[in-house]
């Protein structure tokens, strides 16, 4: 806990899934707070070692990886993650691996929360079929071809299922995050 935070979160484990490319302030603030919170939170990647954030224009700063997603099982967790950018989730969306557990994370129940473009990666679930939900905004006629409502709001919670817009939206994101897991576990969403 730091100095600001609190033990809300304390022994819930969180996965952000993300790989090289994410969005930096999208995978780094949400850790931060969520470890403010209690929370212990593993970054989970593709492969070991680090993973370079995007900056908004430019390649940002690393981030060390603490598990590899053929090292995890969705029983070890209670919320998943999924940071936007345009690189990272184009890159997780492919992933067998990677859409196995989200796809997992989404049938059980356990709070799932994607910002930005981190929703292509849940459209690959086959799972956002009813859901409402919001994403960066070219991201709208991906989730409406594949059944979900899209809503331009700062940030939207389906059953547990959390989505948020941009960067800005991250404060929202941040507090949906913990009230959704304080509430417990949500019926499933398949």
């Amino acid at each position: 806990m730091s100095l600001f935070g609190s033990d809300k979160l304390k022994g819930k484990r969180i996965a952000i899934v993300a790989t090289d490319g994410f969005e930096q302030v999208e995978l780094t603030k949400p850790k931060k707070f969520l470890e403010d919170e209690g929370a212990d939170v593993d970054v989970i990647s593709l492969k070991s070692g680090s993973i370079k954030g995007w900056d908004q224009t430019d390649w940002g700063d690393k981030v060390d990886v603490d598990k590899t997603i053929d090292e995890v099982s969705v029983a070890d967790y209670d919320a998943l993650v999924l940071p936007g950018g345009q690189i990272n989730p184009d890159k997780l969306r492919i992933e067998p691996a990677v859409v196995s557990f989200a796809s997992e994370f989404m049938r059980s129940g356990k709070v799932v929360a994607a910002i930005c473009h981190g929703p292509w990666t849940l459209i690959e679930t086959g799972l956002v079929h009813g859901k409402t939900m919001t994403s960066w905004p070219s991201l709208k006629t991906d989730l409406k071809n594949a059944g979900a409502h899209w809503v331009d709001e700062e940030v939207v919670v389906d059953k547990g299922l959390i989505t948020s817009r941009k960067p800005d939206d991250i404060p929202a994101f941040n507090k949906k995050i913990v009230e959704e897991m304080l509430e417990g576990q949500h019926a499933p969403r398949s």
